[in-house]
Formats: structure tokens, C-alpha cells, sequence
């Protein structure tokens, strides 16, 4: 290894290990909460060292993101390939069921990713666009997961042909983080005024949007 291709893999190694003092400083505090010094001191750098990495905290926060998406594409990719889809619903039923996998086994991953979600855009300046571009296209292996289903359905009758592909997959998508984040925050209010666990909700509302989708004995 010459001495330039070693220095990138020391670079690297250095920023993996920022990124995960920071994963331990965002997951314990909450993302809010946590500062670039406590960064730094997790790290056992100096906030100047931090910084000649990363432009800022929201920076650090992207970079953890894409490692949560690229663990829930390796759990749908894993679920696709060890469960038998029969049909177009059944795949749909398998992306949820990996959604919802993730959410208990990777849940700090998880509450980042709909965090970013639901957060403004405005709300991440001066974070890099190649961090930025490669979080949208990782997204986009997940709704493509959606959409390549829906065709599927529309094929072969499960899914009703008038809807267009890729707006219900951008719906669904939508429906997804708005179940999982009334799921999250208003885990009181379902069990003491509805009388409703979390998980009926979850499961109820993908039962009521596969109702929606599929078509008349299909479901």
C-alpha cells in the first residue's frame, strides 16, 4: 500500500470511528440534545480534529442516517430473498414486515430516519450534497421496493389498475411514517383513550391500506 492510499485509509478509519462515538453521543442524548463537544470528547479528539471531517453536528447526522438506511435495504433485500412472495400483496406484506423488523431491532437507526422524514429540508443547510444525494438514493431503493410491487399487482389483478405506480408508492410511504411515528409518540394516547396497543395500531392500519390497494378477494 503506498503511502497515499494509506493515508485515505487512516482518514477513513478516523471518520468511521467519529461517526461512531457520535451514533453513541445522538442515541444516548438525543440528537437535540448533543453537542459537537460531547462529539469530540466520546471520540477522545479535539472539536478542531472533528471538524476537519465534518462541517457541523448536522453533517455527522446524515452520515448516521445512511447507515440506517443501507440496514433497512439489507433487511428487505434479506426478507425478499428468504420468504416466497406468491404475489404482489405478499411482497408488500414482506416490505412492511421489514419496516416494522427494523423499527424494534434498529430502533435509534430507525427514529433517526423518520426524524429526517418528517423534518424540514430548510432544516439541513450547510449539510454536503454528496450526503444529502446519498441519502435520497437510498430512499429511492426503498420506494422502488414499493413501486416495482404495486406494477407487479396491477399485472396480475391483485392491485386495482387505475392507480398510478408511483404516487400510491409515494403514498404508502407517507402512510408508513406517519403509522410508525403516531406509533412512537403517541403510545399513551392509543392504550389510554382508543384502548388500542401500538402493535394493533401498526397492524390495523397496514390491514386498512391493503384494503384500499388490492382488489375485491385478492387481500
Amino acid at each position: 500500500m503506498g503511502r497515499k492510499e494509506h493515508s485515505m485509509k487512516e482518514k477513513e478509519l478516523r471518520k468511521g470511528h467519529i461517526i461512531d462515538a457520535a451514533e453513541r453521543v445522538f442515541f444516548s442524548k438525543g440528537f437535540e440534545n448533543a453537542s459537537m463537544d460531547n462529539v469530540a470528547k466520546e471520540a477522545g479528539f479535539t472539536k478542531k480534529t472533528i471538524y476537519m471531517y465534518f462541517s457541523s453536528k448536522e453533517q455527522i447526522y446524515f452520515e448516521i442516517m445512511i447507515r440506517g438506511y443501507r440496514l433497512l435495504i439489507a433487511k428487505l433485500e434479506n426478507n425478499f430473498k428468504e420468504k416466497k412472495q406468491v404475489n404482489a400483496l405478499d411482497e408488500l406484506r414482506t416490505i412492511f414486515l421489514s419496516f416494522y423488523q427494523f423499527s424494534q431491532e434498529c430502533a435509534p437507526y430507525f427514529k433517526a430516519i423518520m426524524e429526517y422524514e418528517t423534518k424540514d429540508c430548510d432544516q439541513y443547510t450547510g449539510v454536503e450534497d454528496a450526503a444529502i444525494h446519498e441519502c435520497y438514493e437510498l430512499g429511492e431503493q426503498i420506494f422502488s421496493y414499493l413501486s416495482k410491487s404495486l406494477d407487479r399487482g396491477k399485472e396480475e389483478g391483485s392491485v386495482r389498475k387505475e392507480l398510478d405506480s408511483e404516487k400510491t408508492a409515494m403514498i404508502l410511504w407517507a402512510f408508513t411514517v406517519g403509522v410508525f411515528n403516531t406509533r412512537e409518540r403517541k403510545k399513551d394516547y392509543l392504550k389510554v383513550y382508543h384502548n388500542v396497543s401500538p402493535e394493533d395500531f401498526v397492524t390495523d392500519s397496514f390491514h386498512m391500506v391493503m384494503h384500499l390497494i388490492g382488489v375485491k378477494g385478492e387481500i
